[in-house]
């Protein structure tokens, strides 16, 4: 991974400036923002195990809105993350699944959860 050299440069009247700044998202930010909106991480979580029906998940996810859920998933699903599959049209019922991609983050989101837990976060 190369990593940018800026640096901070102090000029005589003691005044700072960056030199050679990001001129555009760094990896990271562009992970986050892929990863890292509420519940996007949870939701990618509960899928790795297998495919999950939509009531479910939101049960799984407590806290969160089956609005809000509804909102991640297709998040999700336009950023390649997870598919959704029809079950049934009446009842309407469906199930999500993480793709080959979705589950390249679950490295990362391993990790995470261990910072968390070591910090007590």
């Amino acid at each position: 991974m190369s990593q940018n050299s800026v640096r901070i440069e102090v000029n005589a009247q003691g005044q700072k400036r960056a030199i050679a700044p990001c001129e555009e998202p760094c990896p990271i930010e562009r992970g986050m923002r892929i990863i890292g909106g509420k519940w996007k991480g949870s939701i990618l979580w509960h899928l790795k195990d297998g495919p999950v029906r939509f009531n479910d998940l939101s049960r799984m996810l407590g806290g969160a809105s089956k609005k809000m859920v509804n909102q991640r998933l297709k998040e999700l699903e336009e950023q390649g993350l997870i598919t959704r599959q029809v079950l049934s049209e009446r009842p309407v019922a469906v199930s999500y699944q993480i793709t080959d991609f979705g589950r390249s983050s679950l490295a990362v989101l391993e990790l995470l959860k261990d910072w968390a837990i070591e910090h007590d976060i």
